[in-house]
């Protein structure tokens, strides 16, 4: 049991408790309103992103994703022991976008549709790298929100020359229009990937990103546009 009950409210969410873990800390959220609010939203964020899912992921890969998040060493709060209510309400930011990150990794395992082992294969990869990219320990996050609702988030790893983005809008556009992600280096935009119509959240792994300078999130014409065009959804600066 680990020493502080409030850092298991993201695998509370996430069910990947042991029968022990999930008594205790069901008796810790009777006395714990903001853990209650927290694990609230992170079950609502991981609902939202399931939304289409189908429901046999490949063999595996839960248990994969979940033990590369354990395996990542994580530094010991440097609180007092008795935390004061503010200073908790300023760590837990941080700590749950980790664990919303990790619940997009597990969600997005088990989201698409149907398809044959070798796309499954190159799907198990894929999610693979994204975990590996959410827990790396240096990983560095950025936050921005969009202009029609929703947030988009940005992490980047040096140590894998890499990074994930993440977008979370509150709905998708409509009238044959896409989300398109951007990434901005020396002024220049070019192509991260574009959503598919009707899709309003993705996570996105982009090599090179800690090189950029900015990542933009934009609204174009389905499939995508050569150029973004203005007004941004957002804009993240990763300097």
């Amino acid at each position: 049991m680990t020493a502080d009950i409030h850092s298991l409210v993201g695998a509370y969410a996430l069910d990947a408790l042991d029968d022990l873990e999930r008594a205790a800390f069901d008796r810790h959220l009777r006395e714990c309103e903001s853990c209650r609010a927290e694990a609230d939203e992170l079950r609502e964020t991981a609902s939202r992103l399931a939304t289409g899912s189908w429901s046999v992921p490949p063999p595996q890969l839960r248990d994969d994703v979940l033990a590369r998040i354990a395996e990542t060493p994580q530094a010991p709060a440097k609180t007092p022991a008795k935390t004061s209510a503010k200073a908790a309400a300023a760590i837990r930011p941080a700590r749950r976008l980790r664990w919303v990150a990790a619940a997009a990794v597990v969600l997005a395992a088990v989201g698409a549709g149907a398809a044959v082992y070798a796309i499954q294969d190159q799907r198990v990869r894929r999610e693979q790298t994204l975990a590996a990219i959410l827990t790396a320990p240096d990983v560095v996050w950025h936050e921005q929100p969009l202009l029609s609702g929703g947030r988009v988030r940005v992490a980047t790893s040096e140590a894998r020359d890499a990074g994930v983005i993440v977008l979370d809008a509150d709905h998708a556009p409509a009238g044959g229009k896409v989300y398109q992600l951007w990434t901005i280096r020396s002024g220049v935009p070019a192509s991260a990937g574009a959503l598919d119509e009707g899709q309003s959240t993705s996570a996105q792994v982009v090599p090179d990103l800690p090189s950029a300078a900015a990542v933009g999130v934009t609204v174009e014409n389905a499939p995508e546009s050569a150029t973004p065009t203005a007004p941004l959804e957002a804009k993240v600066d990763l300097a």
